[in-house]
């Protein structure tokens, strides 16, 4: 099958790249059927954990080599080795690597911080719990927010059976629309600091965030108020766990770690902030100036500070905490492995659909926020949201507005970078890839015993409760 699968791919690879000798955009070379290896790894992470459970714990690691030679071995008899080493190490080392230690960082340091007490599973709790989790992400990013509050939240609610809906709405709203309002929050919105989008620029997206979040959080209320009454109905109660224990008053332990965090934090702020100096970059070209790896591919000073700066709060965290709070927030390494291990090869197999998008995205024929918002927003449900979002902050930035927001990418109307900016960071939501900490959070809470949606399962909750929300945003706000 993979012998089969390889010939196809690589007869037409093949073709495409005789016919357009001598061209060096690699989207403008590849055929559309060249994005078939990374389908059939997002079919494969929807499929395989609901039909074959216990086969996909112990053979992730397999198809994700499958899927990634399936493209790998056509697209370097194509090409030929250089181009093929090229598009590995980049991939790997300058967008793979820096996300996956990040994670790691942010991973390991949460982990660290246990808000011991009495917190009881109510909807008035749990409402509280994902509003500021909600809150804090756009301060201490997604992820950060994520691993901080997801643990706390499954553990008020452990006395209940029924609580999968707390956790997807976890995911809606910590993991990905809570992340909008800074740069830290969301990769993609660090993407556009980067390239001039002002720092609190993304401030403005606060009415659609605050909209998302109270629509969200009523209808989380009800839904939890009504599974929280069949609880009580079937005579399960929160003394089911607490028993004759008196309440303890809450209180965080382990809450030196938020040094750490904040390490993390400012590691990525200065990874933006570095190429601005003569050390690190060329100011005319704005060529960052690091480690040659191999031909074109360079690893910037800065992304090598910031994940030393990681890493070391990590080291540190381990070396400082006390292992009972890890023991006792049920701290384990499967999660960040099993992300590890999947997101190599989506990073892999996606090198074709971004080229692609790179490629032909100015020539979709999109002029209007609702159509930057929808397309940006659905591509960034599949793919990597942040260069998703930069290929149509690139895009907008070619239609050639006369004012609005100066970037190096060219002038783009407030309302399109609103819309692409909305679209990148909210429609993240939309599947567990469609940003990193949906897929962090499912694995922690099925670690906890808690039975999750499938991959498909999860798309049916995000299509019935997100989709019309971002129908309503596009109505009120870029509907014009």
């Amino acid at each position: 099958m993979l012998l089969t699968i390889m010939l196809v791919l690589c007869s037409g690879v093949i073709a495409f790249a005789s016919e357009a000798e001598g061209h060096h955009n690699l989207g403008e070379l590849l055929p559309i059927w060249s994005v078939l290896p990374f389908v059939g790894m997002l079919l494969s992470i929807a499929i395989f954990p609901l039909v074959k459970p216990e086969w996909w714990e112990h053979n992730m690691m397999k198809v994700v080599i499958f899927w990634s030679l399936v493209f790998l071995i056509p697209f370097g008899i194509a090409f030929g080795a250089n181009a093929l080493i090229f598009n590995i190490l980049e991939i790997v080392l300058l967008d793979y690597l820096p996300f996956i230690v990040l994670l790691f960082g942010l991973f390991v340091v949460a982990g660290g911080i246990i808000l011991r007490g009495t917190l009881i599973g109510t909807p008035k709790v749990n409402i509280i719990l994902l509003l500021i989790g909600t809150i804090l992400a756009s301060w201490v990013g997604t992820t950060g927010a994520s691993m901080l509050l997801i643990r706390p939240v499954i553990r008020a609610n452990q006395w209940r059976q029924k609580k999968a809906h707390i956790i997807v709405f976890f995911i809606f709203l910590v993991s990905n629309i809570g992340g909008c309002l800074t740069p830290v929050g969301d990769p993609p919105l660090f993407l556009g600091f980067l390239r001039g989008v002002p720092f609190f620029w993304t401030m403005k997206l606060f009415p659609i965030m605050l909209l998302n979040v109270i629509i969200l959080l009523v209808v989380l209320f009800f839904l939890d108020n009504y599974y929280y009454k069949k609880e009580l109905a079937a005579g399960r109660s929160p003394q089911d766990v607490i028993g004759d224990k008196p309440k303890q008053p809450l209180k965080v332990e382990g809450a030196h770690n938020l040094i750490f965090m904040a390490m993390i934090v400012g590691a990525v702020i200065l990874n933006g902030m570095l190429p601005n100096f003569e050390a690190f970059a060329d100011q005319v070209t704005g060529e960052v100036y690091g480690l040659h790896i191999f031909e074109g591919v360079v690893v910037g000073y800065n992304s090598i500070i910031q994940m030393v700066i990681i890493l070391l709060a990590a080291f540190l965290s381990m070396r400082t905490t006390k292992k009972i709070i890890r023991t006792d927030n049920c701290f384990t390494w499967f999660c960040i492995q099993e992300v590890a291990t999947l997101f190599i090869g989506i990073f892999i197999t996606m090198i074709p659909a971004l080229a692609l998008l790179k490629a032909h995205g100015s020539a979709l024929g999109l002029s209007s926020p609702l159509q930057f918002f929808w397309v940006t927003g659905a591509l960034s449900s599949f793919l990597d949201n942040a260069p998703t979002y930069l290929v149509f902050l690139t895009t907008a930035g070619s239609l050639g507005f006369a004012e609005g927001i100066a970037t190096t990418v060219g002038m783009i109307a407030p309302t399109m970078l609103l819309a692409i900016s909305a679209g990148a960071v909210f429609m993240g939501a939309n599947t567990y890839i469609g940003n990193a900490p949906n897929f962090m959070v499912r694995s922690i809470a099925e670690e906890n015993k808690i039975p999750m949606p499938s991959f498909f399962g999860y798309m049916l909750w995000s299509v019935c409760f997100l989709v019309p929300l971002f129908v309503i945003d596009t109505v009120i706000f870029f509907l014009r």
